[in-house]
Protein backbone atom coordinates (compact mmCIF):
# COMPACT_ATOMS: atom_id res chain seq x y z
CA UNK A 1 0.00 0.00 0.00
CA UNK A 2 1.27 3.48 -0.89
CA UNK A 3 1.59 5.78 2.13
CA UNK A 4 0.84 8.87 0.01
CA UNK A 5 -2.38 7.16 -1.13
CA UNK A 6 -3.21 6.36 2.49
CA UNK A 7 -2.69 9.96 3.60
CA UNK A 8 -4.85 11.32 0.80
CA UNK A 9 -7.55 8.70 1.41
CA UNK A 10 -7.71 9.41 5.14
CA UNK A 11 -7.97 13.13 4.49
CA UNK A 12 -10.69 12.71 1.84
CA UNK A 13 -12.67 10.34 4.06
CA UNK A 14 -12.44 12.71 7.01
CA UNK A 15 -13.88 15.49 4.87
CA UNK A 16 -16.60 13.25 3.42
CA UNK A 17 -17.66 12.19 6.91
CA UNK A 18 -18.06 15.87 7.81
CA UNK A 19 -20.67 16.15 5.03
CA UNK A 20 -22.78 13.66 6.99
CA UNK A 21 -23.07 11.38 3.95
CA UNK A 22 -22.21 7.71 3.96
CA UNK A 23 -19.89 6.52 1.22
CA UNK A 24 -22.79 4.95 -0.68
CA UNK A 25 -24.99 8.05 -0.34
CA UNK A 26 -22.16 10.40 -1.37
CA UNK A 27 -21.53 8.27 -4.48
CA UNK A 28 -25.25 8.16 -5.32
CA UNK A 29 -25.64 11.93 -4.98
CA UNK A 30 -22.54 12.86 -6.98
CA UNK A 31 -22.28 9.94 -9.40
CA UNK A 32 -19.11 8.24 -8.17
CA UNK A 33 -18.37 4.52 -8.22
CA UNK A 34 -18.61 3.50 -4.56
CA UNK A 35 -16.07 0.66 -4.96
CA UNK A 36 -13.49 3.01 -6.46
CA UNK A 37 -14.10 5.75 -3.90
CA UNK A 38 -13.86 3.18 -1.10
CA UNK A 39 -10.52 1.96 -2.47
CA UNK A 40 -9.30 5.56 -2.67
CA UNK A 41 -10.33 6.32 0.91
CA UNK A 42 -8.54 3.17 2.13
CA UNK A 43 -5.35 4.02 0.24
CA UNK A 44 -5.62 1.35 -2.44
CA UNK A 45 -6.41 3.67 -5.38
CA UNK A 46 -4.96 6.96 -6.57
CA UNK A 47 -7.01 10.13 -6.39
CA UNK A 48 -8.46 11.49 -9.61
CA UNK A 49 -6.49 14.06 -11.59
CA UNK A 50 -7.08 17.53 -13.00
CA UNK A 51 -10.76 18.49 -13.40
CA UNK A 52 -12.01 15.32 -11.71
CA UNK A 53 -9.93 16.13 -8.63
CA UNK A 54 -11.33 19.67 -8.55
CA UNK A 55 -14.84 18.28 -9.00
CA UNK A 56 -14.33 15.89 -6.08
CA UNK A 57 -13.06 18.74 -3.90
CA UNK A 58 -16.11 20.85 -4.71
CA UNK A 59 -18.47 17.92 -4.10
CA UNK A 60 -16.81 17.39 -0.73
CA UNK A 61 -17.61 21.00 0.08
CA UNK A 62 -14.01 22.18 0.11
CA UNK A 63 -13.79 25.89 -0.63
CA UNK A 64 -11.18 26.99 -3.16
CA UNK A 65 -8.44 29.13 -1.65
CA UNK A 66 -8.72 27.61 1.83
CA UNK A 67 -6.01 25.67 3.64
CA UNK A 68 -8.17 22.54 3.28
CA UNK A 69 -8.26 23.02 -0.52
CA UNK A 70 -4.48 23.47 -0.61
CA UNK A 71 -3.88 20.41 1.59
CA UNK A 72 -6.24 18.28 -0.53
CA UNK A 73 -4.29 19.14 -3.69
CA UNK A 74 -0.90 18.82 -1.97
CA UNK A 75 -1.76 15.29 -0.86
CA UNK A 76 -3.04 14.41 -4.34
CA UNK A 77 0.17 15.73 -5.92
CA UNK A 78 2.21 13.59 -3.53
CA UNK A 79 0.32 10.53 -4.79
CA UNK A 80 1.60 11.31 -8.28
CA UNK A 81 5.13 11.97 -7.01
CA UNK A 82 4.91 15.65 -7.88
CA UNK A 83 5.38 18.83 -5.96
CA UNK A 84 2.09 20.54 -5.20
CA UNK A 85 1.07 23.40 -7.48
CA UNK A 86 -0.57 25.24 -4.59
CA UNK A 87 0.21 26.19 -1.04
CA UNK A 88 3.93 26.82 -1.19
CA UNK A 89 5.61 30.16 -1.78
CA UNK A 90 8.84 30.07 -3.75
CA UNK A 91 10.93 30.49 -0.59
CA UNK A 92 9.02 27.68 1.15
CA UNK A 93 9.49 25.45 -1.90
CA UNK A 94 13.22 26.15 -2.01
CA UNK A 95 13.56 25.36 1.68
CA UNK A 96 11.91 21.97 1.07
CA UNK A 97 14.21 20.98 -1.80
CA UNK A 98 16.82 18.38 -0.88
CA UNK A 99 20.14 19.88 0.16
CA UNK A 100 21.84 18.60 -2.99
CA UNK A 101 19.67 20.90 -5.08
CA UNK A 102 20.81 23.87 -3.01
CA UNK A 103 24.53 23.34 -3.59
CA UNK A 104 27.12 26.00 -4.33
CA UNK A 105 26.64 25.60 -8.11
CA UNK A 106 23.02 26.77 -7.80
CA UNK A 107 22.47 30.45 -7.17
CA UNK A 108 18.99 31.63 -6.19
CA UNK A 109 17.99 32.38 -9.80
CA UNK A 110 18.97 28.87 -10.94
CA UNK A 111 17.15 27.35 -7.97
CA UNK A 112 14.01 29.33 -8.78
CA UNK A 113 14.14 28.16 -12.41
CA UNK A 114 14.69 24.58 -11.24
CA UNK A 115 11.75 24.80 -8.82
CA UNK A 116 9.53 26.12 -11.61
CA UNK A 117 10.51 23.23 -13.91
CA UNK A 118 9.63 20.75 -11.14
CA UNK A 119 6.24 22.40 -10.62
CA UNK A 120 5.49 22.13 -14.34
CA UNK A 121 6.21 18.40 -14.58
Amino acid sequence: MNTAFEAFGRFAKEIRLKTGLTLRRFCDVFGYDNCLLSKMERGFAAPPVDNKLSELAVNLGILKGTPTWDRFFELAAACRGKLPPLGLSDKELLAKLPYGFRGKDMDEEKLMAFAQRIRET
